[in-house]
């Protein structure tokens, strides 16, 4: 059944949201004041017409949206996109008891993404379609950075070759590396290696294990360059990786002694390592291990120490945390643990990096509940025209 009805807000999922016999319906692709036309399957509402346009409503670019999953936001138009995705940071932190403001909204899109993960069949390769384990099939993606624009007929030939799988693209240095994920048991990685040679790939990998390598696959950071493991951690976007390098650098200040937690490959600590001492570990080993090799082959840093550590299960303790500053840069759990004993530490000043700003709000309270003083939030929007935003703050006792 047809139902028309008004938009009333726009939910954290950037979906619009009406009010429905008593009840909340989310409707993908529409605005607040909006007037529409949807189907209704319980709280899901599809869209089939604007007959109102918000006056902010924005063509969106690209010829795949509102059937691709990937992109939630290109019919937003800057002022209202920017509220939105600075509502995503600022709301968390409300709701704990913080009245944060952003000082700072980056579109850090740049060039484009340099990672992306398709979807492959026999006879497709793209994205899943929105609400939906339906593949669409794509020729192009418009938000992935030039090195990338061969990605989909890669994946295409890929899946014909092996049929159903997931594909993580990472466009490098070097070129494009490869690494196919849950694959048929039955795959064969040999028969890959002449595919892989054909469509000239860097690096091929297949459930982690490396297939074909013509080229190491590598990715410059400060001074250093670092070879990137199989499956490695690298922020969405070169520009966004150097705004959050940028913001670290200047909020460590003058400090001598510094401890990267969380540090990945070392986006961080190699740059701070040209003017201060770093300490730096993370659970990822292959992450780690990339990050010695880079460092001591690397002129002109100052020590860096580097251990593979589960901060998870086994932080830093307040008894080791003697530095001047302390940089985080946790996945999407968030950093409880190490929070804890940087809270119960003399440590003066924190410099966090968070992807998810709930678990970052939840942190942070942690750190102001123990005398610290949240300064200088900013968001960094590097996975854009989607609802994923990146946080920078910094803490002082």
């Amino acid at each position: 059944m047809t139902i028309t009805t008004t938009i009333d807000s726009l939910g954290h999922r950037g979906e619009g949201i009406a009010h429905i016999d008593g009840s909340r319906v989310f409707v993908p692709f529409t605005l607040p004041g909006e007037e529409v036309t949807i189907t209704r399957d319980g709280e899901r509402g599809q869209l089939l017409d604007v007959l109102s346009p918000a006056a902010d409503r924005a063509e969106p670019f690209c010829p795949y949206f509102g059937r691709c999953g990937g992109c939630q936001l290109q019919h937003l138009d800057a002022e209202r996109y920017q509220a939105f995705k600075t509502g995503l940071v600022e709301t968390p932190l409300r709701q704990t008891g913080l009245e944060a403001q952003v000082s700072r909204f980056v579109l850090a899109h740049g060039a484009g993404r340099r990672r992306a993960t398709l979807h492959a069949r026999r006879d497709a390769a793209g994205y899943m379609r929105i609400r939906s384990h339906e593949l669409l099939d794509i020729e192009a993606c418009p938000i992935l950075v030039p090195a990338l624009t061969r990605a989909p007929q890669i994946a295409r030939a890929l899946g014909a070759a092996i049929g159903e799988c997931d594909l993580a693209f990472t466009a490098t240095n070097t070129g494009i590396d490869v690494g196919i994920r849950k694959a048929a048991k039955q795959t064969r990685a040999e028969k890959l290696v002449p595919l892989a040679n054909q469509l000239g790939l860097a690096r091929l990998a297949l459930e982690g294990e490396m297939v074909s390598l013509r080229q190491q696959p590598s990715i410059g950071m400060g001074r250093a360059t670092v070879e990137l493991p199989i499956g490695s951690f690298l922020q969405a976007t070169a520009e966004a990786e150097q705004v959050l390098a940028d913001y670290v650098l200047g909020a460590v200040g003058k400090a001598k002694t510094i401890a990267d937690l969380f540090c990945g490959i070392g986006p961080f600590a190699l740059r701070l390592a040209e003017k201060a001492s770093v300490y730096a570990a993370d659970s990822d080993k292959p992450a780690v291990l990339a990050l010695d090799k880079a460092a001591r082959h690397t002129k002109g840093l100052k020590g860096i120490t580097i251990k593979a550590r589960d901060l998870f299960r086994d932080p830093l303790t307040r008894f080791e945390l003697n530095f001047d500053c302390v940089v985080l840069d946790p996945p999407r759990a968030g950093a409880q643990a190490q929070v804890k004993e940087i809270a119960l530490s003399k440590v003066k000043r924190v410099v966090m990096v968070a992807c998810d700003p709930k678990t970052f709000a939840r942190d942070a309270e942690q750190l102001v509940q123990a005398g610290f003083m949240l300064r200088d939030l900013i968001a960094v929007d590097q996975f854009a025209w989607s609802t994923h935003i990146e946080v920078a703050a910094t803490f002082e006792r």
